[in-house]
């Protein structure tokens, strides 16, 4: 039988047209699935419990639809099976799936869960209630919200579970939505849960809620690759066959049990592979994986992998640079597989996986999975610590939301790396950590007094990056303490917030001395020094807390000239209010506002009511783009490109500042953009493209850069162009001369 790629997004129904009595009999086809699922975990009484619990579900969304049009119940019992089926989870979290809306949404209370269920189930409906906001799309503060989820993670990890399966769901019927809603739940996907899901080992979860982001956030380019793959599909079926069919023998010869298939890689992933090497979708050679699955004893595991190995590099040579060996050093969330990438026939690097059944179960299912085959071993000792780490970084209550976010997205949800103590005991570290981090991970007293490091027997700073297999020794010095740019040097959580405790200290220690230079001049005006008045300070020179403001005073960075324009009303002063100034841009523009709720601000309408917007320079949107506004504080309203490296952040986290908009046509204003080209170095090619661009389209160009070097040329040129379909034409025009073979339009560079 041919080998077949294994697909990755399932077909989703998101529309469903049905009258009442067949509706009915749909809810009851899906629980009865839902039942026969989890059939092998029902123990007696369970039948009952879930029984209740889909009625009680059932009946409280009864008057509720989803926008997809279909009844709501629906989306519970959807989460129940995502539970069930793609991460194992049993009947006490399929239970709470089915309840994960109600108290929130519906008339049922809290009590009302605990009285039917206890308190276990009650208390996993009351996480998931707490985080509701987070599909809140009006949501100010996804960060904050965020960090309430984690904040779950210590009492129950099934919570996140369940919210990552919820969260899916979501993503899988987004087609419903508007396209603003599309966006903000997409780049909220993108930001925290994709990763979230690859922390927790769910890597198909992960995959899919990538693809899904992917395809509202680039939706242009998303379709062109998944377009590609498809025409494609015939072509790498032959390709995969040809590649195992001398494995097949060698396998089966050799005696083992096993399963062997080609699996596409995620359009996301293509995505990153073609924008990190700067190729097109055809240069990308990693299309798809081969994955060998064995029926192994667990004692006999790591031995048949190698074994494996090796006779697939009898027969295909292979890179040693891709050799990942996760047998010996498995991930922190229980991840286990060799990977390595050989030369397959006609000169095509093909990366192959090999791994147990057990392996795979926990690399789809993650922590279920994990835990189901949880004796004590290594791997669990590891997520727990990886468990306890996230504890240790929540117990920073201070820190912003944002911050924490950004601080937990490097500490925890980032690829690993391994690195070995001078007595050769192994320490897992998140990629781009550095000498200092690896000192704060040991202790926190040893990073504090941490002067440098030597790592493999050199001598280096605190701040170098190290990388799987370094050996680091930590040299201290009494005399040593932290300072300010030691948080540039360090990406991990418990480095981050040491380093800031200790700044903390020292400033508190100097603040003192402007506790009491405040209270002199608050004097001075006839007010008193309290709380309110403290406030009223801060506030008017922009500060956050106490502590900034008073340690801003003793360093003479605040000098409280400002204090005489204060009014003292009794115990209380306020503050001067401040004189409203319009700045002018020299890059603003005009747009017309639509003053209804929900309307769209469109970039150079003609109204009498005009606001002031300026084009974004991180991303420089042109008219034809996919754009949205971006309220920001200060600088008013900045348009974006939906594309823009910096959009998922914002959509993500300031869901509320975000502004619809739109470009109307408008042929008199010329837009400043960017594009590098590489090509083969050839007489007259600086020639033929100024040619295209000022002569045949009449574009003018603002800068121009060529650099030569070894028969190829990399150029630069920055052009005025009206709208994107102009730009568009361009490149094409550019790709069309002989010997170029790369046009790309600039994504972040400053235009």
């Amino acid at each position: 039988m041919d080998i077949q790629e294994e697909h990755i997004i399932p077909n989703v129904v998101s529309q469903y047209n049905l009258d009442e009595e067949q509706e009915k009999k749909e809810i009851v086809r899906k629980y009865r699935a839902l039942l026969r699922a989890l059939r092998p975990k029902i123990k007696k009484g369970d039948k009952e419990l879930l029984r209740t619990a889909f009625e009680m579900a059932t009946n409280a969304h009864k008057t509720m639809r989803r926008k997809t049009g279909e009844p709501y119940i629906f989306h519970p019992i959807s989460v129940a099976m995502i539970c069930v089926d793609e991460i194992g989870l049993g009947v006490r979290s399929t239970i709470c799936a089915l309840l994960h809306d109600t108290v929130e949404d519906t008339d049922i209370t809290l009590e009302d869960v605990k009285d039917e269920f206890g308190n276990e189930i009650a208390k996993i409906v009351d996480g998931l209630t707490k985080i509701s906001t987070v599909m809140d799309t009006n949501s100010s503060q996804q960060a904050e919200n965020f960090k309430k989820i984690l904040l779950t993670l210590t009492d129950d990890p099934r919570v996140i579970l369940i919210k990552l399966a919820d969260r899916l769901h979501n993503m899988r019927t987004l087609d419903a939505m508007k396209q603003e809603k599309q966006l903000k739940i997409s780049s909220e996907t993108i930001w925290v849960y994709a990763p979230l899901a690859h922390r927790m080992g769910l890597y198909n979860m992960k995959t899919e809620l990538e693809d899904l982001s992917m395809k509202y956030l680039e939706a242009d380019t998303y379709k062109e690759i998944a377009k590609k793959l498809a025409e494609t599909k015939r072509e790498r079926t032959k390709y995969i066959n040809e590649f195992v069919r001398p494995l097949k023998d060698k396998l089966t010869s050799e005696g083992f049990q096993f399963e062997i298939y080609g699996r596409p890689k995620s359009i996301h992933s293509i995505w990153n592979k073609i924008k990190k090497k700067g190729v097109s979708f055809e240069e990308v050679y990693d299309l798809f994986a081969i994955r060998i699955l064995l029926d192994s004893p667990v004692e006999k595991e790591k031995e048949e992998c190698w074994k494996v190995y090796s006779l697939i590099t009898d027969e295909y040579l292979p890179s040693p640079e891709r050799l990942r060996d996760w047998l010996s050093n498995p991930k922190s969330n229980g991840y286990e597989a060799l990977h390595t990438t050989v030369m397959g026939p006609q000169g095509k690097w093909v990366e192959v996986q090999i791994r147990t059944k057990r392996m795979n179960e926990i690399a789809e299912k993650g922590l279920a999975a994990h835990f189901k085959y949880k004796e004590g071993s290594q791997n669990e000792d590891r997520f727990d610590k990886w468990f306890m780490q996230i504890r240790e970084a929540l117990g920073s209550q201070d820190e912003a939301g944002i911050d924490f976010l950004q601080d937990f997205k490097t500490s925890f949800l980032a690829e690993e790396i391994y690195v070995y103590t001078p007595k050769g005991e192994v320490k897992m570290l998140p990629t781009n950590s550095s000498a200092l981090d690896f000192a704060f991970y040991i202790h926190t007293a040893i990073g504090s007094k941490c002067i440098g490091a030597k790592v493999n027997h050199k001598l280096v700073p605190i701040s170098h990056k190290l990388r799987s297999g370094d050996q680091i020794e930590i040299i201290t010095s009494n005399k040593q303490k932290p300072s300010e740019d030691w948080l540039n040097s360090v990406v991990t959580a418990k480095a981050k917030n040491s380093i800031k405790d200790s700044l903390r200290e020292e400033k508190k220690t100097i603040a003192e001395e402007g506790k009491y230079t405040l209270q002199r001049k608050l004097e001075g005006i006839g007010a008193v020094y309290n709380s309110y008045n403290i406030d009223q300070v801060m506030n008017y020179y922009k500060l956050h807390s106490h502590l900034d403001l008073l340690y801003r005073i003793a360093t003479k960075n605040i000098d409280l000239k400002e204090l005489k324009l204060f009014q003292v009303l009794g115990d209380k002063i306020e503050a001067p209010k401040p004189e409203l100034v319009q700045i002018e841009h020299p890059d603003t523009q005009t747009l017309k506002q639509i003053p209804k709720k929900d309307s769209e601000l469109i970039i150079f309408g003609e109204s009498s009511d005009q606001i002031k917007y300026t084009l974004a320079k991180c991303c420089n949107p042109i008219p034809g783009d996919d754009v949205f506004g971006f309220v920001s504080t200060g600088k008013g309203l900045i348009i974006h490109r939906t594309t823009c490296p910096n959009a998922t952040q914002l959509l993500a986290n300031y869901g509320h500042r975000v502004v619809k908009t739109k470009w109307a046509k408008n042929k008199e204003i010329s837009f400043l953009t960017g594009l590098s080209i590489i090509g083969m170095d050839d007489v007259g090619v600086v020639n033929k493209i100024t040619n295209i661009i000022s002569g045949e389209l009449k574009i003018n160009i603002a800068a121009l850069t060529i650099e030569s070097q070894e028969g190829l040329f990399k150029g630069t040129i920055k052009v005025f162009v009206h709208d994107k379909d102009e730009l568009e034409e361009l490149v094409d025009r550019i790709k069309s001369l002989n010997g170029i073979q790369q046009v790309n339009r600039f994504d972040t560079a400053t235009v």
